[in-house]
This record gives structure tokens, C-alpha cells and sequence, in this order.
């Protein structure tokens, strides 16, 4: 009687396992919004001699991502986005400022893993990924007269975790949190003035959609 009792109890965790897990196969699209917030002290610059601390501030903009999985519950995700825009300033020693603007795209490409979920609140699906990031800066500008910004393109890992959590049996709410590792050489009017070191966290929420 106990071993019927451990068999039936094996099969039941493997068949609530299997429910839960996301197939090979399955397709997945997120919608939302995310927060790229830099981190504090983006390096130093050297313009004419003088050193500028750098600082640059967040911004939001809606985002979109696909996921295929090509295992239960392993999926490979391509996160992209309209341009952020970034306003910067340069600060020397004695409190002068440089100020600046710039637009960039972050497509990150990420393998990720969905935990099973049955043994949780409200079927939360936590997961995790790592992968590569890609980042064009364009548009840069300095509001100096008679300069030319410009900001060289980054490749950088890429960390990502977050929930999932479900209101109906294909769609779901989710929270997450990336980090990239985003640096960029910067040259003014073609002299190499320093690096630049954004390395967001970039901080989300999406309407995920699964087929």
C-alpha cells in the first residue's frame, strides 16, 4: 500500500510539473514599458585639458519582445525598443558644465529559463536569463557651438530576471529587471576625449502573450 502510495505520489508531481512547464515550440510576446536608469559615476572626459565628470540621466520608453522556446521551459528572447533619449552633462572641477543629448536603440538577445511553477502563490513563474546586448548611439549632440559629438556602439553581456504572472491560461503580467553593460568611447569633433560607462539597470513591466 505505502509503494502504490509513492508511486501515485510521483506521478501526480510529474504530471503537475509537466502541466506547468512551457513547451518546446511555444512563442511568446511581451509588451510593455522599461526604465534604462544608468549607473552612478559614468566616468571622466578630457576636453582641451580640462576633466569633466560625466552624469547622465534615465528615460522610459515602450518596449517589445519575442521568445522562442527550444526546450521545456528554455527560451531564446530578442528584447527591442523605440530610441531612449539620454540628457547628459559634463561637470569640470570648478562646477563648469558641458550638456548634451543622445538617442540610442538596445536590442538584447537572451537564452532563459522559466522555473515550474505549481508549488508557488498565484502560479508566479520566476525566470532568469543571460545574454548579449547591442547598443547604437545616434543623434548625439553637445551644446557647445561648433562641435561634434560622437558616441562609439557597445557589446556588452546582459543579465535578466523576473516573474510572470498569470490572469488566464495564455497570458500573463510581468515584472523584471535587466542589467547591461553598456561603455562608449567618446570622441569630440574626431579627438578621443574618454569612455563613457552607462551600464544600466533597466527596470520593466509587460503584457505577455503566449501562442
Amino acid at each position: 500500500m505505502k509503494l502504490q502510495s509513492l508511486v501515485l505520489a510521483a506521478a501526480t508531481a510529474l504530471t503537475m510539473t509537466t502541466a506547468f512547464a512551457v513547451p518546446a515550440g511555444t512563442w511568446t510576446v511581451a509588451a510593455g514599458a522599461h526604465y534604462v536608469d544608468p549607473k552612478n559615476d559614468n566616468g571622466d572626459v578630457t576636453i582641451g585639458g580640462t576633466n569633466y565628470a560625466v552624469d547622465i540621466d534615465g528615460d522610459v520608453r515602450p518596449t517589445i519582445s519575442g521568445e522562442y522556446f527550444i526546450a521545456n521551459n528554455v527560451g531564446v528572447e530578442l528584447l527591442a525598443a523605440i530610441p531612449f533619449h539620454h540628457d547628459f552633462t559634463l561637470t569640470d572641477a570648478l562646477n563648469n558644465e558641458i550638456t548634451g543629448r543622445t538617442q540610442h536603440l538596445p536590442p538584447t538577445l537572451s537564452l532563459q529559463y522559466h522555473f515550474d511553477d505549481y508549488n508557488l502563490p498565484m502560479n508566479v513563474k520566476p525566470f532568469v536569463g543571460v545574454g548579449v546586448n547591442y547598443t547604437m548611439f545616434f543623434k548625439e549632440k553637445a551644446n557647445v557651438v561648433g562641435t561634434e559629438l560622437k558616441l562609439d556602439d557597445s557589446v556588452g553581456v546582459a543579465g535578466h530576471i523576473g516573474l510572470d504572472i498569470p490572469f488566464a491560461a495564455t497570458e500573463s503580467f510581468r515584472i523584471d529587471a535587466r542589467y547591461m553593460d553598456i561603455k562608449t568611447d567618446a570622441t569630440l569633433n574626431g579627438t578621443a576625449i574618454g569612455e563613457i560607462d552607462i551600464s544600466p539597470w533597466v527596470y520593466g513591466v509587460a503584457f505577455v502573450k503566449q501562442f
